[in-house]
C-alpha cells in the first residue's frame, strides 16, 4: 500500500483548472456535480472504521477536481485512481483518531498558511472564491479538508518520531545544488480568444474562428493605439483562469506553457506586445510585463520545502505499516463493492510486485 497524505493538492489542482472553470461558464451554471447526484441517488457511506464513515460525495469531490485538472492537461487517470483516493481519505481518518491537541493546532497552522500562499495567486479573495464555485466547492470546504489533512501529517509525523533537522535540509541543500537552480521566468498579460469547443476540445466552425482571428487583429490594433491591456483581457479574454486579473499570469519558467505562447512571451522585452500567437487553444495577445533573471536560491528560501520533502521520504519508507496497523485496529471496510473490487485487485497486484522484486538491490560493480 502507497501512502500518499497530499488530497489537498488535488483540490487545489481542480481550483486551478482552466478546463473545469471553462466548462462551468460554458455551462451557464455553478451547479455542483456531485450536489446534483446526490440528490438523484443519495450520498451513501462508502467505507467506515472505528469513529467515522466516508460519503460518497466525499470522494466524488476529489476525484473531479483531480479529473478537471487532468483533462486540462491532456492527462487521463489510472483506472484504479478512485479506489487510491478513497484509501487516502480511510488514511487521513484513521490518522486523525490518534491526533493530539498540539497536532491539531500544528495541523491548523500550516492549512491556515497553505491558504494564505494560495490566496496570494489570485487578484482578490473574490476571485479567488468565483473559481472554487467553479469546481463545486467553498472556501471552507476546502479550509477544513486541508486543516483534516495537515493534522493527520502532523499526528504521523510525531508517531514515526520524524523529526528533519536544519543539518538534514543543509546537507540535502550542498549536495544537490542543482535542485535550487531557478530558471528565468517570465511575467505576462495575455488575452486568448479560443478556436476550440473548451468542453469538447474539437475546433470551431471555419466562419467563428475566422471571425475571432479578425477580432484579434482588431484588439492588438486597439492596444497599440494605446488602449489599456488589462481592461480589455478583462472585457474579451477567455481564459477564465486569468480574464478577472487582467490577463494577469503568475510568473512561469521555460517548458511550462505550449511552445508557442512560450516561444512569443520570452523574446519580448518589458512591456512590448506580441504579434498574434496562434497555439492549439486559440489565438493569444501576450504583454510582458517583466523577466525574473535565472539564479540560485538561497538556503532560507529553500529550508522549509527541503525539510518538508526530507519528511515525505522517510514518511514513504516508515508508514504504510503503521497505517496499515491502525485500520486494523480501527476496523475499516470498504462497503461500496464496486470500490472493495478494485481495492483487493490493486492489493493483489502489489503483493505481486513485491514478490517478483529482487530481495536485495543488484550490485553496480557486478
Amino acid at each position: 500500500m502507497k501512502l500518499k497524505l497530499f488530497l489537498s493538492a488535488a483540490l487545489v489542482a481542480g481550483v486551478f483548472s482552466t478546463q473545469a472553470a471553462t466548462q462551468s461558464a460554458t455551462a451557464g451554471t455553478n451547479a455542483n456535480p456531485e450536489t446534483a447526484m446526490a440528490a438523484l441517488f443519495g450520498d451513501p457511506a462508502i467505507a467506515k472504521g472505528k469513529g467515522f464513515e466516508i460519503k460518497r460525495s466525499e470522494l466524488d469531490q476529489v476525484v473531479a477536481g483531480a479529473k478537471a485538472n487532468a483533462a486540462g492537461a491532456g492527462q487521463q487517470l489510472p483506472p484504479d485512481f478512485d479506489v487510491s483516493v478513497l484509501n487516502q481519505l480511510i488514511t487521513i481518518q484513521v490518522l486523525l483518531q490518534t491526533a493530539t491537541a498540539a497536532d491539531q493546532a500544528a495541523g491548523k497552522l500550516e492549512a491556515d498558511q497553505q491558504y494564505t500562499n494560495l490566496l496570494k495567486k489570485f487578484a482578490s479573495p473574490e476571485a479567488f472564491q468565483r473559481q472554487l464555485t467553479a469546481v463545486g466547492m467553498t472556501v471552507d470546504e476546502l479550509r477544513a479538508k486541508a486543516t483534516q489533512e495537515a493534522v493527520a501529517k502532523a499526528a504521523l509525523k510525531r508517531s514515526l518520531n520524524i523529526n528533519i533537522t536544519d543539518d538534514d535540509a543543509k546537507d540535502y541543500y550542498n549536495q544537490h545544488p542543482a535542485d535550487f537552480e531557478q530558471p528565468e521566468l517570465a511575467h505576462v498579460r495575455h488575452i486568448l480568444l479560443m478556436t476550440i469547443d473548451p468542453a469538447t476540445r474539437s475546433s470551431l466552425l471555419t466562419n467563428t474562428v475566422a471571425a475571432k482571428r479578425k477580432q484579434i487583429e482588431e484588439l492588438r490594433k486597439r492596444i497599440l493605439a494605446g488602449e489599456d491591456f488589462a481592461t480589455l483581457a478583462k472585457q474579451y479574454s477567455e481564459d477564465p483562469g486569468s480574464k478577472e486579473n487582467g490577463g494577469e499570469l503568475p510568473e512561469f519558467p521555460r517548458g511550462q506553457m505550449v511552445p508557442e505562447f512560450e516561444s512569443a512571451a520570452f523574446a519580448l522585452t518589458n512591456n512590448q506586445v506580441s504579434d498574434i500567437v496562434t497555439s492549439q487553444f486559440g489565438y493569444h495577445l501576450i504583454k510582458l510585463l517583466n523577466k525574473t533573471p535565472a539564479k540560485k536560491i538561497d538556503y532560507a528560501t529553500a529550508a522549509a520545502d527541503i525539510k518538508d520533502g526530507l519528511a515525505r521520504q522517510k514518511i514513504a519508507k516508515l508508514a504504510p505499516d503503521y497505517v496499515k496497523k491502525l485500520r486494523a485496529d480501527d476496523g475499516v471496510e470498504i462497503l461500496d463493492p464496486t470500490l472493495k473490487a478494485m481495492d483487493e485487485r490493486a492489493q493483489a497486484s502489489q503483493a505481486a510486485a513485491a514478490a517478483d522484486a529482487p530481495a536485495t538491490a543488484p550490485d553496480p560493480a557486478k
